[in-house]
């Protein structure tokens, strides 16, 4: 037995210290990439990366460059990371140190000294004089309410096993380029007209490095503004690749943690692991999920999706449970959304019956 890291994540740490040895040599220069963030009352998590890169931007014409090659997704992808550099966090008034791990990344939990209800953009002040603005939303005590959505085949039509498509779409088109999935952006919005101020988080297993595309294309299919929590795609301490279904796993069980009053409604797709790790969060964690409404991919889809025709999922759920929450499915968003209504609506009948009858008693 040993403490040190899996081979892997030592090799790359390696090749990452001699990457920046190069470019260093070359002019680029340190970034912070802001992602947004979220938090309470009571505290805050603040998400960015530190990284080198070519310094395109700066000179104006340097910067539509860079702009315009930033909706590349193989730009995303042009960074070496700065490995335990120190950022400042600029927040009411006051200056903190953070500090990034061996990838660059930026994952850390301060204390709220007081920011209200909403979104709020903090300063990072990074190495090299180098600085950037990052969103927060701070979550209102009171809201009840809330929503977790998949991203690959549940608001974005990916066709991601198939390696040639996918490296096309990852690193090559525009966010222009890419298809939303029917209905499901005017769910959202449906949704969050009855809780205007239920906050919005999206888990995915992509990469960070898609992340502006992410938001870009978010943005442009009338999506809500939210948190993404990404991960990346390099070795870990334990092995070569990162767990797709572990980092979900954590994300939820995370957002339950920091926000035990929302009961959340949780939204994916058939073609991987949805339906058994929004299941598992909630048997494991009652009272947290209100619903879940899962999208069904044609047979077609779920062979790219996996290599069968059929759902991937373990856990046998149909609809309601003895002290489970619903569970709903359609092909799209127009049809999803009105069993979605009806299964929150009888929800919140059955809840409250439950209070009249503990009142009576």
């Amino acid at each position: 037995m040993t403490n040190r890291p899996f081979i892997g994540a030592r090799v790359e740490e390696a090749l990452t210290r001699r990457l920046n040895r190069i470019v260093g040599r070359r002019g680029w220069i340190t970034k912070v990439i802001p992602y947004f963030g979220y938090g309470s009352q009571t505290g805050i998590r603040i998400l960015a990366r530190v990284v080198t890169a070519p310094p395109l931007g700066r000179t104006v014409l340097g910067r539509v460059a860079e702009d315009f090659l930033g909706q590349r997704g193989w730009r995303n992808f042009l960074q070496v990371p700065a490995p335990g550099a120190e950022v400042s966090l600029i927040l009411a008034g006051e200056r903190m140190a953070l500090h990034a791990d061996r990838n660059g990344y930026i994952d850390l939990r301060v204390a709220n000294p007081g920011l209200a209800p909403g979104w709020h953009e903090l300063r990072l002040d990074g190495p090299d004089s180098c600085s950037a603005r990052a969103r927060v939303l701070v979550v209102a005590p009171e809201e009840t309410f809330g929503i977790i959505s998949d991203v690959d085949d549940t608001v974005i039509a990916t066709f991601l096993p198939r390696s040639l498509i996918a490296a096309w779409n990852s690193f090559v088109r525009t966010e222009q380029a890419r298809q939303s999935v029917p209905g499901m952006a005017r769910m959202y919005q449906r949704l969050l007209a009855e809780h205007p101020s239920a906050p919005v988080v999206y888990v995915s297993t992509g990469a960070w490095n898609t992340y502006p595309f992410l938001t870009r294309f978010l943005a442009r299919h009338g999506y809500p503004t939210g948190p993404l929590l990404l991960t990346d795609w390099g070795p870990t301490n334990t092995g070569w690749f990162r767990s797709g279904p572990e980092h979900k796993r954590a994300a939820l069980r995370e957002l339950a943690r920091d926000f035990p009053h929302i009961r959340w409604v949780l939204v994916g797709d058939d073609g991987q692991h949805d339906v058994d790790l929004y299941t598992e969060l909630d048997e494991g964690r009652p009272g947290h999920v209100r619903a879940i409404a899962i999208r069904e991919l044609s047979p077609a889809q779920q062979v790219l999706a996996h290599g069968a025709a059929t759902a991937l999922e373990r856990w046998s759920r149909s609809g309601w449970g003895h002290g489970s929450a619903p569970l709903v499915r359609a092909a799209d968003g127009d049809q999803l959304y009105p069993r979605l209504r009806e299964a929150l609506a009888r929800t919140s009948r059955c809840e409250d019956d439950a209070a009249e009858g503990r009142q009576s008693d």
